[in-house]
């Protein structure tokens, strides 16, 4: 531990003090980052989520150990850690493109709210160093992920009236290097004939092109269509 901050660990009227600017200043930074990003909870959302995380901590130390309280000093964090999930799922959306968006910002929060718990207990090392360690994160790998080559997932609806036509396909399938990561099959009864269609979810092994699978398929016996659908 720092030896700079061992005159401030026990709760005084100072140590509120200094506490509530450092989880001003740990929350002000994370939000700032996420505010230029014009994300929905931004610098004033997580200053308020480390100060209030801070008092909590804080006050469970409070009564335990200057009121003598029997009280669990854990139990006001671990509150607080649960109350986190509900606030960031606020900032979970799901676009028509069925892409998810807000996970960053909800795991900021959620750190951003063990930044304050850590504070307010008086362990101010560790919530300075995560706070660091949070904005290196978001300003550094901001866009690693889109950088990154990402097996594109392809769909396919597939009619057809023998079985076999569906043996055929997902063969070509694998010997085309496409992994099969869903298969839903469904019957159909259209003018009186069965028959069967079947919703083939696949991904790129190799970052191959569905162009070629598409019409190797289309040719297959027993096929009546085949298309791509976004789902």
């Amino acid at each position: 531990m720092l030896k700079i901050f061992d005159c401030i660990r026990d709760v005084t009227p100072l140590t509120v003090l200094v506490r509530t600017l450092i989880a001003f200043l740990c929350g002000g930074a994370v939000g700032m980052e996420r505010s230029y990003k014009n994300r929905p909870a931004g610098i004033r959302t997580h200053i308020l989520v480390c100060i209030g995380a801070m008092i909590a901590s804080m006050t469970g130390v409070y009564l335990a150990v200057n009121r003598q309280f029997p009280t669990d000093l854990s139990r006001l964090g671990a509150q607080v850690v649960s109350g986190l999930g509900f606030i960031g799922a606020g900032t979970i959306l799901v676009t028509r493109k069925k892409r998810i968006k807000g996970l960053t910002t909800a795991a900021g929060l959620w750190v951003t709210g063990i930044i304050g718990l850590a504070i307010g207990s008086g362990f101010y090392e560790g919530g300075i160093f995560t706070a660091v360690c949070v904005i290196l994160v978001e300003i550094l790998f901001a866009d690693t992920g889109n950088r990154l080559r990402k097996q594109v997932e392809y769909h396919i609806r597939l009619g057809y009236q023998d079985k076999s036509a569906l043996d055929s396909v997902l063969r070509a399938c694998k010997d085309n290097r496409f992994a099969i990561s869903n298969l839903q099959v469904t019957g159909t009864n259209d003018q009186g004939q069965p028959g069967y269609i079947a919703l083939i979810s696949l991904r790129s092994r190799r970052f191959m092109t569905i162009e070629a699978l598409m019409k190797h398929i289309s040719q297959s016996s027993g096929v009546l269509s085949a298309e791509q659908t976004e789902i």
